[in-house]
């Protein structure tokens, strides 16, 4: 009996010598990616409020400058897809000391304009027809996942050269990737309130030649963790 329990003490010995892990010597680092670009659109959000005793005389009056806005959308020759109905509310509100009840009706509609050069055009006809509130305006790119894909690669090229520069100082190299891991945020561009001039503000500059739109750039960023072998 002692014999078998030696035996079998001497196998599992083997066996758990035999399935050591070994080692490999690996570096993690992260990479960052940034691609700046000039945006060529904009999505706006423009509100049409409207306030009054009578529900139904109240409704009336907002969707007809809502239809006046449509009808300015698509004389701007602006695609059905690039413009929509964000939201319609009609809410009483009561007036605890007059005791008495108004209502307040908003719409929203969402925008793409395409091309930026009918920007000041499309803003100035905006509020002509109604729109009392731009809530916000939002430049972006068209060409944003040709952006992200090249942020992407830039991020992978910081990547590796942060490993080659820590370990060239030991002598060794690195070699091919065991795990890539992103940690990218989506991309949220952030909105530009926007601060519109009315008609009679316009009258007072009459023959002035002003420039009213300054979209700067935007930034996409990529970011990944990386496992390299070492040589």
């Amino acid at each position: 009996m002692k014999r078998v329990i030696v035996f079998l003490s001497v196998m599992f010995m083997t066996l758990s010598y035999g399935q050591e892990i070994k080692q490999v010597p690996q570096i993690s680092v992260s990479g960052e990616g940034k691609v700046k670009v000039i945006p060529d659109q904009a999505t706006i959000s423009a509100t049409v409020e409207t306030k009054g005793n009578v529900a139904k005389d109240v409704k009336k009056q907002n969707d007809d400058k809502i239809d006046a806005v449509l009808k300015l959308l698509k004389k701007m020759n602006l695609a059905p897809a690039d413009y929509r109905t964000q939201r319609v509310n009609l809410n009483p509100q009561y007036d605890y000391e007059k005791k008495k009840t108004t209502y307040n009706a908003t719409q929203t509609i969402e925008i793409i304009v395409r091309d930026l050069n009918k920007y000041d055009e499309l803003m100035e006809g905006l509020v002509n027809q109604g729109i009392n509130r731009i809530d916000n305006v939002v430049f972006q790119s068209s060409k944003l996942a040709q952006h992200e894909s090249e942020a992407r690669k830039l991020a992978m090229k910081d990547a590796k050269q942060k490993a080659e520069d820590y370990v060239s100082v030991l002598g060794q190299k690195v070699k091919n990737a065991i795990t890539i891991s992103d940690n990218t945020q989506s991309y949220n561009p952030q909105p530009v309130y926007a601060r519109f001039k009315t008609m009679a503000m316009e009258s007072d500059a009459v023959g002035a030649s002003n420039e009213t739109l300054a979209v700067g750039e935007i930034t996409i960023t990529a970011n990944v963790s990386v496992n390299f072998i070492l040589e």
